[in-house]
């Protein structure tokens, strides 16, 4: 008897850590019965999937049998999609038609997400707009002294983003009142700046590609937005590939995995071969250990290194410019990137090697002083990041200490700055190790 209870205590304690490091079944919930309800309503039926907490990623769609390499693991009807034909067809549509100016797509969906939300229980789309999230942590919406202490070129990307969106947010206000006959309070309660940057935040992180035909009630850009309830818990992953397209013969957006997956693992998708940097400033998260991550070399660092009364320097960056050899210059895991190295090469030339700029585009050898002067900057330069970043993660550190409010968008640019840190160690490692082969 007691070696019986033995392993029955072994195999429910086996089952508790299993179900820990697979996640949480969270299809249980009110918000996730009436999703589906409303789903099913809509002709979508699905048992390969479920709701679930996972602790690395958050919510996810856990898979409930083993999934082969070739499965379809979501089909979603067409009349699940929210897209700007949605739009049209609601109360919006009339408004859109006759409005002067023609407001992009993006524009209308963000529209169409902020009415539905303050139309609250009377929205039909209530069920899905109930588990979207309340909040984002994309750059556009953290607090300003996270943002300064992201990396200088994420930095910079961030401002921009932050602008377009009050950009557009002033530039439709006319529109926006005139949708007052709708409303029974004033449109500028409603269609507020914070309510704008969620409804932004929602189609840049949330929407799948789709293709429309161009309409002459819509502004020129292209119309390739969908919005895609339950599907859009999918979680990204860097090292699994799925095949996804919307299915013209079932009427359905339908997503095959070219991945296995365990019982209760999460699914994953690739949102696409994205850095880092690229994954927080449109999704708002950071990938452990993304192979497809590198650390940016900005123009200003790469010139600190380089004699300023150097008499070929101006023609020198004009070379650059023109082949497009100041942007995207990168450390990545396996070490500087062809594009950095390349443009070190070109202001390592020697007055005398100057003529040969064109080969050094080329990928030539000119000589073993610019070999070497290259080399020695490109070390000089991934250590200084080192240093930068680990700057960074000390002020991040201190500024967790003081500011608890600021914690959970601290803990992102810090998570961003670790892997980078990783990048640019190996990095170093790959030079050093070069060098004493050279």
């Amino acid at each position: 008897m007691r070696r019986s209870k033995g392993r029955t205590g072994r195999k429910r304690r086996r089952k508790h850590l299993q179900s820990f490091m697979d996640g949480v079944n969270c299809s249980h919930k009110l918000e996730y019965i009436k999703l589906k309800k409303w789903l099913k309503d809509r002709g979508f039926e699905d048992n390969t999937l479920r709701p679930a907490e996972f602790r690395g990623t958050g919510r996810g769609l856990m898979a409930t049998k083993a999934l082969q390499a070739g499965d379809l693991i979501i089909s979603l009807p067409e009349k699940c999609l929210l897209t700007t034909t949605t739009v049209l067809d609601s109360s919006l549509g009339g408004y859109i038609m006759k409005w002067r100016t023609p407001v992009s797509p993006l524009m209308a969906l963000c529209t169409f997400l902020v009415a539905e939300r303050h139309a609250g229980d009377k929205s039909p789309w209530k069920p899905y707009l109930d588990v979207l999230p309340q909040t984002y942590t994309c750059p556009v919406c953290l607090e300003q002294d996270a943002v300064n202490l992201l990396p200088e070129p994420l930095r910079k990307k961030a401002q921009e983003q932050r602008m377009m969106i009050h950009e557009l947010f002033v530039s439709s206000k006319a529109f926006f009142s005139s949708l007052q006959p709708l409303f029974a309070e004033n449109t500028g309660t409603i269609f507020t700046y914070s309510a704008l940057e969620w409804a932004w935040c929602t189609v840049n992180t949330r929407t799948i590609y789709m293709k429309h035909p161009q309409r002459e009630c819509f502004s020129l850009e292209p119309d390739v937005y969908a919005l895609a309830p339950y599907l859009d818990l999918l979680n990204h992953s860097p090292n699994v590939q799925a095949k996804a397209a919307f299915n013209e013969q079932t009427k359905s957006y339908e997503i095959r995995t070219n991945s296995q997956c365990r019982k209760y693992g999460e699914v994953f998708i690739c949102y696409g071969p994205h850095d880092n940097q690229r994954l927080l400033l449109e999704y708002g998260f950071v990938a452990m250990d993304n192979p497809h991550s590198s650390v940016y070399v900005s123009s200003d660092t790469l010139l600190k290194y380089f004699p300023p009364l150097d008499k070929q320097r101006k023609a020198k960056l004009s070379i650059l410019k023109d082949h497009d050899l100041l942007e995207n210059l990168t450390f990545g895991w396996d070490g500087p990137s062809w594009r950095l190295l390349t443009a070190l090469k070109l202001l390592s030339l020697g007055a005398d090697e100057f003529s040969c700029w064109r080969r050094t585009l080329l990928g030539d050898v000119i000589s073993a002083t610019n070999q070497e002067l290259t080399w020695n900057v490109t070390a000089k330069i991934c250590h200084f990041l080192i240093e930068e970043t680990q700057q960074a993660l000390l002020q991040i550190s201190q500024l967790k200490r003081s500011k608890e409010n600021l914690k959970p968008h601290l803990a992102l640019v810090e998570m961003l700055h670790l892997e980078d840190l990783k990048i640019l160690q190996k990095s170093a490692e790959i030079l050093c190790n070069s060098n004493m082969a050279t």
